[in-house]
């Protein structure tokens, strides 16, 4: 049975993700790439779907202490047994020719017997792979472990390798102080040769060497320093190195209801999610990333813009067609099981403006336009205008009818907003006059439909009486002020409708039906980060301070969060860790940070 969302740790080579729980095992890794089949995915089923267990085998066995190495994404566990302690580095190494996990077991005191047992299950579980062991070329006498299936093969080298037993490989091992005992499984494509043994000593200070570094540019020193930087980590173990693109969780179908069928796929690359993080990006000074996305983000939109989709593969694949997989049981039996995601198709207003939004504040920082970006921006918004009157599906890909959703309509006043700048203050060629006027048309629109006078409060679609947090993105855009009468009369209602007894906030009340699904989901953590924001910069820093202690608490121990939190339960929910959690952590602390909490 998979652990607690809380007890994994994620590893990070910038190209694929695995979750490593607390009790050593592997249970989720995609190779080569976020967003390709697994090998090991006992997260969303049981055991004999993959995994990789590498743990003191006597019962007495007990974690001490578990931590990342500074600010790295290498993982150090800490076990004590009756008979001595051992300490287990995991971590991939950044770089390297073919991505590859490597697990080190090192002596600490005594004699402590190990518990070492690797299932390779390629394609979701759905293929038994060809295993055999096979004479290293390079080093006489050793051997690996080389598993084949269609186009996939992985190796495994260390000593002493685990034996078959039953469609596994399993085996028991003793480490003595001061020794060292290490595994290194590697991907590659079937067709080529098995690739050579790596210094794993190197590999090791190359990693520690490039996450320092990279954290080591960070521009923060408020009171979050800590959290600021591990969720600029975590964004960054999210992008992928070659390509730029940024996926949103490493994850799919890990539940926002335990046990419920609000399971989805979220190792694509979302648009509004890329976005945002690229926003934290350059706030905090990594502008080299947010030109490297810009990049990645003109070649995934080349073409026509009516073909304009919410979310990418991590190269910019568009076919991210949706199916389930029925022979996975789900995570602590949440089915379905979900790879794809048919949010695809919809048509989502609001996610043009977050685009031009970024784009804008990368043209405040320095970035400059080429012929292409900016044709590319102009013809975004010629799409705005062929869509105008369509109602959408909204920020949080509703699976019900198309509405006017107020968010989304302020989008793309938000999208209008940015190209009357990029004329007016960077010297850009457009229609100025045609723009202004859409902008200020939505302007009045969204006053008059979608702001309830009875209430106070802007509301979740036009006409009608239920709010959503996203209208806290609102003033972020900068449609009105943050302390706006109409705003403060919408954070009320928010308060009203939405908080939990508990203090957290919900996205919307699902029971109304509106998203086309049963009812029941746990507060989404980005909302209340949101919250956090609105109550700073519209003066109230006590509330703003209580609720940040709050939501920085419900991270791990590794400092990640997920993407709702079960407070009945005390546990995390939905995938893990979440792109959107972290950013909204972000934005926060610089909202605290800038009004002085």
């Amino acid at each position: 049975m998979a652990a607690r969302i809380e007890d994994y740790a994620l590893l990070s080579d910038l190209h694929t993700g695995p979750l490593v729980s607390r009790q050593g095992s592997v249970d989720w890794l995609c190779f080569p790439r976020f967003d390709s089949p697994s090998v090991f995915a006992s997260l969303l089923g049981h055991e004999e779907h993959g995994r990789w267990l590498l743990a003191p085998s006597p019962a007495d066995a007990v974690v001490v202490d578990r931590h990342y190495m500074d600010s790295t994404f290498v993982l150090q566990t800490t076990w004590q047994t009756n008979s001595g302690k051992v300490l287990v580095t995991d971590f991939m190494p950044v770089g390297g020719a073919q991505p590859s996990l490597v697990r080190r077991v090192t002596g600490l005191s005594g004699t402590v017997p190990m518990r070492h047992e690797i299932r390779i299950r390629p394609q979701y579980a759905t293929v038994l792979p060809w295993v055999s062991r096979i004479r290293d070329s390079i080093y006489p006498g050793a051997e690996i472990l080389l598993a084949m299936s269609g186009p996939d093969a992985l190796s495994l080298r260390g000593t002493p390798l685990p034996q078959a037993e039953d469609h596994r490989h399993a085996g028991e091992f003793t480490v003595q102080q001061g020794r060292n005992v290490e595994f290194h499984l590697t991907w590659f494509p079937s067709y080529q040769d098995v690739p050579p043994a790596i210094n794993i000593d190197a590999a090791l200070d190359d990693a520690i060497h490039y996450w320092t570094t990279w954290a080591g540019n960070c521009r923060y020193e408020g009171p979050y320093q800590r959290a600021v930087k591990r969720s600029l980590l975590v964004l960054r173990a999210l992008t992928h190195y070659e390509t730029g693109g940024i996926v949103a969780a490493p994850t799919t179908s890990l539940p926002e209801e335990f046990g419920g069928p609000r399971n989805w796929d979220y190792r694509y690359c979302w648009l509004r999610d890329a976005s945002l993080t690229l926003e934290a990006m350059l706030t905090h000074g990594y502008e080299s990333e947010a030109l490297k996305w810009r990049s990645w983000l003109l070649r995934a939109l080349a073409g026509d813009p009516e073909d304009l989709q919410i979310m990418y593969g991590v190269g910019g694949e568009r076919d991210l067609t949706e199916k389930e997989l029925p022979h996975l049981s789900g995570y602590q039996d949440a089915k379905p099981v979900r790879i794809g995601n048919a949010a695809v198709f919809q048509h989502q207003a609001d996610v043009v403006g977050e685009v031009m939004v970024v784009l804008e504040r990368l043209r405040l920082a320095g970035g400059k336009e080429d012929h292409f970006s900016w044709a590319l921006q102009r013809a975004l918004l010629g799409s705005v205008d062929k869509h105008f009157e369509d109602k959408d599906l909204g920020l949080w890909e509703m699976r019900g009818a198309p509405q006017y959703f107020t968010h989304s309509r302020v989008m793309m006043w938000a999208a209008y907003d940015s190209g009357v700048r990029a004329v007016r203050d960077h010297g850009l060629p457009g229609p100025l006059d045609h723009w202004e006027r859409h902008r200020d048309r939505l302007a009045a629109e969204i006053e008059d439909l979608g702001f309830n006078q009875s209430l106070n409060s802007f509301t979740q679609t036009y006409g009608g009486e239920q709010t959503d947090a996203a209208l806290l993105v609102l003033p972020q855009v900068g449609f009105l002020a943050y302390d706006d009468e109409r705003m403060l009369g919408t954070v009320a209602q928010l308060e009203k409708e939405l908080l939990t007894p508990e203090g957290l906030l919900m996205r919307y009340r699902t029971e109304t039906g509106v998203d086309g699904l049963a009812p029941g989901e746990h507060p989404f953590l980005a909302c209340s980060f949101w919250l956090v924001e609105q109550y700073a910069r519209s003066g109230r820093r006590e509330d703003a301070t209580h609720l940040m202690g709050a939501l920085v608490g419900l991270s791990n121990d590794l400092g990640l969060l997920s993407e709702e939190y079960s407070m009945n339960e005390k546990r995390m929910a939905g995938n893990f860790p979440q792109a959107f959690s972290h950013l909204a952590l972000i934005r926060a602390a610089d909202a605290m940070h800038s009004a002085g909490g």
